[in-house]
């Protein structure tokens, strides 16, 4: 976000629509996606987990929405782009002036050891990538479920979706490290995991609660109860399942304004939304998917949201009159677009019977 107000800045554009531009795509559109993100198995779990209080054998794809996220990329690409040029820039420019006197940033080149360290990360990458797509190819490989599939949950490659990520991840990091002189030993590697760890405390502590929770919750039956008690009054609705979805779309929006973190909203929703649903026929994969899309889209409108407290300190560096209210005003024409436009992509989906993701439908057969 600095990067996008800098950027707007020197080319004649109000550097906050910069930064609503950044954060919108960073966090409102969080559901969209080219790749898969960590996030994909971490909601899959939960959704396993708790379409298993109805269906003990009942399993989850962890790309289950990927098809879905991959094309409502190009849609919040469009949708960002209309609101930032023909809403948000227009309107802070008559609402909110730079005030800030702004320093030229530093031309400093990057040493001869970075630039070649920057290029053997990025063929590290690109070196990894290839071997595991050699690796996949045959029809032998390991990463193929017996079946031959690459996409079945029982296939290795879903299964190993995280390490891989890691690995994606962690292998030109340590080349850069390495190459640029950044890491001399082990232990700046080291020291460098426990710095970052030390901002995911809170997720970490979460998480073991998450775990107990989860594992009482399982073994009460109480998810099963609301389950089917909630079941049977939709059924005595006898709702359309697209107006029960927009139910659940509408409900994690409200709850997003209080709790922005995606994996603990739904650690507390998945085992109540989606056994329920499912006794209406309603499939795990498409609860999840209609979590997402509000989940996605108002974080960037409520204070609640962590980030809130940095990107108001990077707004101050161009206008001191910036706060919470200028924040939360300037981000909710993207809260509503995107909220509007991934609603509009989940039911073109639905509409047209297109897959969701890999080993996902619409509805469950009782």
């Amino acid at each position: 976000m600095p990067v996008s107000a800098y950027i707007f800045y020197k080319s004649g554009k109000h550097p906050l629509a910069g930064i609503a531009a950044g954060f919108a795509g960073l966090a409102g559109g969080f559901t969209a996606s080219y790749t898969p993100s960590i996030i994909d198995p971490i909601l899959a779990g939960f959704t396993e987990s708790a379409a298993r209080v109805l269906d003990p054998t009942y399993v989850v794809n962890v790309l289950c929405n990927f098809f879905y996220s991959f094309a409502s990329t190009f849609a919040v690409i469009a949708v960002c782009w209309y609101v930032t040029d023909k809403i948000v820039e227009p309107r802070l420019k008559r609402t909110l002036p730079i005030d800030v006197p702004q320093v030229e940033e530093s031309n400093d080149a990057l040493s001869d050891a970075e630039t070649r360290a920057f290029k053997l990360a990025n063929w590290t990458l690109l070196g990894i990538a290839l071997l595991l797509v050699a690796l996949m190819v045959p029809e032998s490989s390991l990463f193929r479920a017996p079946d031959g599939s690459l996409t079945s949950p029982a296939a290795p490659a879903m299964k190993t979706i995280v390490p891989l990520l890691l690995i994606f991840f962690t292998a030109p990091g340590l080349v850069y490290g390495f190459v640029s002189g950044k890491f001399k030993t082990s232990k700046d590697v080291t020291k460098s995991m426990e710095s970052i760890t030390g901002s995911l405390i809170s997720f970490i502590v979460f998480a073991f609660f998450c775990a107990q929770f989860l594992y009482c919750f399982g073994k009460s039956n109480i998810g099963s109860l609301i389950a089917l008690s909630g079941a049977e009054g939709l059924k005595a609705l006898n709702m359309p399942g697209q107006l029960t979805i927009f139910g659940v779309i509408l409900l994690t929006a409200v709850l997003n304004i209080i709790i922005t973190s995606a994996s603990s909203k739904w650690a507390i929703l998945a085992p109540v939304l989606v056994p329920m649903l499912m006794a209406v026929g309603i499939s795990p994969e498409l609860t999840q998917a209609a979590f997402r899309i509000s989940d996605s889209a108002v974080n960037v409108s409520t204070p609640m949201f962590a980030f809130y407290p940095l990107i108001i300190s990077y707004m101050q560096r161009y206008s001191s009159q910036s706060g919470i209210g200028t924040l939360v005003s300037m981000m909710l024409p993207y809260t509503v677009a995107l909220l509007f436009t991934l609603m509009a992509m989940l039911y073109l989906f639905w509409g047209f019977n297109i897959p969701l993701g890999f080993n996902s439908g619409y509805t469950y057969g009782l």
